[in-house]
């Protein structure tokens, strides 16, 4: 079903492949010619075809987890007004109850800043963030940058990119997004997908084709090929709000007159425009998808790629499930008990729950098809429950409208309104040992709210919509939605603007500087950070050799989004799920760096300093972080943020695993240091490493420096790398953060 090309190929016309390579244009040449570059370049402020590109958007979006800080940053670097369209959505934090008044007085102070600096306010529970996006703010050939990394449009033929808060500062005081010029791979869409698939499907065996093999990485997708006329709009965003999961930079289709008909009904005919490829075109590499070969599918715990179809669940569940469960054990230990091989029952596996929602589920397409699913049936009164969140009001007008919402309710569904809590911790969190089934866009550890320290354990496995729903009707039995018999005669999806034009505050271009920022308790400023020092003496506090280290785990989801606009707060539950001592070792090593400051420099620190011949005066204490490949998953700047506030100087790891979490690094002043693949890193918490001459070697645009590991085994050399950091990243370290820059900047 899917055929992945590792190599270069040359598309003529949009239609076919070249054969023949004499005489056509050089790979750098022709890759200028796909739809990426086109953007790409329009939005590049330098204008010229180099490797470096510097990135200017179009709009951005925030939703409520992440735009306090966004604009606390941007005050106290200088904001005077937004430049921008920039949209502030409350679809993360409207139903967390932790922590009193305090989400509602996140939502209060984003209204004030929307007037204060003219931005567009979107109220609790209107509309999820990329729903929001694609109803008003896409345009084609456009690019949109947001604070959550399933920022993606290019359905719609808008490129998103989803970045750390960091990055959309730097857009709101008219600096520029910084990359290098990415490779693009072309995924080449053939015939049709047969009843019962949905982009779920697609979506899933996409991420389980490239994700492992880094295939993508950091590179663009760009959706072609004859297949793609054969799926509706809703099925197009379904797949490319998924494309985040492959760690791909960004993605972009071709348009046409279903793209159209997407900017007519939402009443921007003006916004759309024809995107396809020149006439020679060079593409890094091919993804072939035959649409008509997808099979129903379903992602285990703990990642969407570890993928199997339905029937292959079906056909051998012991074994499957068992290695889910010796993956667990790997992760959490004896902190839990699981038994998900006890979920089988007559030899069919059983889920708990299903959720339909989000960015990805909730859409009316998919909502439509669960609906036709369900019609006439029951989802029965025993264990089993389901819940449906649509994406946004005017996509639930249209259900109720259109008998979609009257059949998922006499089903026994319970409809609930639009917000992204299901789909990292913050609602409808499963019963211990549960399995829930969710057509939402990640399955990570702990991302469904469980708290395996607390000895809880609860599971995720993300399905289509349609197998939702067909499980639903078979009583919690996992059902592939290919094996059951449905029609779908309801009527296609219409927007209706009154809700926005009566609800969303709108206030681009008219900032009023008068207008008060409103304050709750909770929203506290950033702390102070220092500039770095000359030499770099780091106590690692955290060594973790997992394969791959989620966002969500350096700092977790769920209930503890209510604390985002309190740093100090936040902070408190860095790494708590994964390695709950890091916190207290970090304060500790904070504490001592505050007594060396003081000209009080512990005899333990001084002691060790010793050893590699330094002194503290000219030496800074900070707590580090090892992991073989952090980062992967959330764009959530307060994962690197909760490092710093805690001292957090550095990170070592052989890799990143995405941009967004090293920029995020750099952004709050920790150097995102790397290894060589081959070497050992043997080295526990408490073992310190002395990076001498770091401050210069930055600033003097080195890429290596070697450190030194002083341990109860003596002291030995260690080579790190800072490589591909620009200009203005060297300073920000230098500088001690990103506040700290535009603070020298302005004197």
């Amino acid at each position: 079903m899917i055929e992945l090309i590792d190599k270069g190929v040359y598309l003529l016309n949009g239609k076919e492949f070249a054969t023949d390579t004499t005489g056509l244009p050089t790979p750098d040449e022709a890759r200028e010619n796909t739809i990426t570059y086109g953007i790409l370049r329009a939005h590049d402020v330098d204008g010229s075809k180099g490797d470096k590109m510097r990135i200017r958007f179009d709009a951005m979006m925030s939703h409520d987890i992440t735009y306090v800080g966004i604009i606390q940053t941007a005050r106290a670097s200088g904001l005077e007004k937004f430049p921008l369209p920039y949209a502030m959505t409350n679809c993360h934090n409207s139903l967390c109850a932790v922590g009193g008044t305090i989400n509602e007085d996140d939502h209060v102070f984003g209204l004030s800043a929307a007037k204060k600096y003219g931005g567009i306010y979107v109220p609790a529970n209107q509309a999820v963030i990329h729903q929001y996006a694609r109803e008003a703010m896409v345009k084609c050939g456009n690019m949109i940058l947001g604070s959550d990394s399933h920022t993606r449009y290019g359905s719609l033929g808008n490129m998103g990119v989803g970045e750390g808060g960091g990055e959309l500062v730097k857009q709101l005081l008219r600096n520029t997004w910084d990359i290098n010029a990415p490779e693009v791979v072309l995924v080449w869409l053939e015939g049709a997908p047969k009843k019962g698939i949905g982009p779920h499907d697609v979506a899933i065996s996409l991420v389980k084709a490239v994700f492992d093999n880094g295939f993508v990485k950091n590179k663009v997708l760009e959706f072609a090929g004859p297949g793609v006329k054969n799926l509706p709009i809703d099925f197009r965003n379904g797949i490319d709000i998924m494309t985040t999961e492959t760690t791909c930079l960004s993605s972009i289709w071709v348009t046409d007159d279903e793209v159209k008909h997407h900017y007519e009904i939402h009443n921007r005919p003006e916004d759309y425009r024809e995107l396809r490829p020149g006439d020679v075109a060079y593409y890094d590499g091919v993804i072939k998808i035959d649409l008509s070969k997808q099979e129903s599918m379903i992602a285990l715990p703990f990642h969407p790629s570890n993928a199997y179809t339905i029937h292959e669940l079906q056909a051998n569940p012991e074994k499957i499930l068992r290695e889910v469960e010796e993956d667990a054990k790997k992760r959490f230990g004896d902190k839990i008990s699981i038994d998900l091989v006890g979920k089988i029952r007559d030899g069919k596996v059983m889920a708990d729950q299903g959720i339909i929602a989000g960015c990805s589920g909730g859409t009316y397409d998919n909502l439509a098809e669960a609906a036709s699913i369900l019609k006439g049936q029951s989802v029965g009164n025993d264990y089993f429950t389901i819940s449906a969140y649509p994406q946004s009001v005017p996509v639930y007008m249209a259900t109720t409208r259109n008998g979609v919402a009257e059949e998922l309710l006499e089903a026994g569904v319970v409809i609930k309104p639009a917000f992204c809590g299901p789909c990292f911790g913050a609602g409808d969190v499963p019963a211990n040992n549960g399995l829930s089934i969710r057509h939402t866009t990640r399955n990570f550890p702990n991302r469904e709210g469980s708290k395996p320290g607390n000895g809880q354990i609860s599971l995720v496995a993300l399905m289509d919509a349609r197998s939702i729903a067909a499980t639903a009707a078979n009583g919690g039995v996992i059902t592939a939605a290919t094996d059951v018999d449905y029609t779908n005669e309801h009527k296609p999806y219409t927007f209706d603007a009154k809700i926005y034009e009566r609800r969303v505050f709108n206030g681009y271009g008219k900032a009023n500087a008068d207008e008060a920022l409103r304050y709750g308790p909770n929203i506290k400023d950033w702390p102070k950070m220092y500039p770095m020092q000359e030499n770099m003496l780091l106590e690692l506090a955290a060594v973790i050799h997992d394969p791959v280290t989620t966002t969500d785990e350096l700092i977790p989801s769920g209930e503890t989004s209510s604390y985002r606009s309190n740093p100090l707060k936040l902070s408190e539950f860095a790494l708590s799920r994964r390695c709950p001592e890091y916190v207290g070792i970090s304060k500790r090593i904070q504490k001592e760096d505050h007594e060396r400051r003081d000209g009080r420099c512990p005899a333990k620190v001084e002691e060790v300093l010793a050893r590699v011949g330094a002194k503290a005066a000219d030496t800074s204490l900070g707590s580090c972080v090892f992991a073989n490949r952090p980062g992967d998953g959330s764009a959530r700047e307060q994962a690197a943020s909760c490092q710093k506030v805690l001292g957090g100087d550095a990170n070592i790891c052989y890799e990143y695993a995405t941009k967004r979490y090293r920029s995020n690094c750099i952004n709050w002043g920790i150097v995102p240091f790397t290894i060589a693949q081959d070497t050992e890193f043997p080295y526990t918490v408490g073992d310190f490493v002395f990076v001498p001459g770091i401050r210069k070697a930055i600033l003097d645009g080195k890429e290596e420096i070697m450190a030194k590991v002083i341990s109860a085994d003596g002291v030995k050399d260690l080579k790190l790398y800072f490589k591909n950091l620009t200009a203005d990243e060297r300073q920000i370290l230098a500088d001690g953060c990103l506040m700290n820059y535009y603070a020298a900047q302005k004197k």
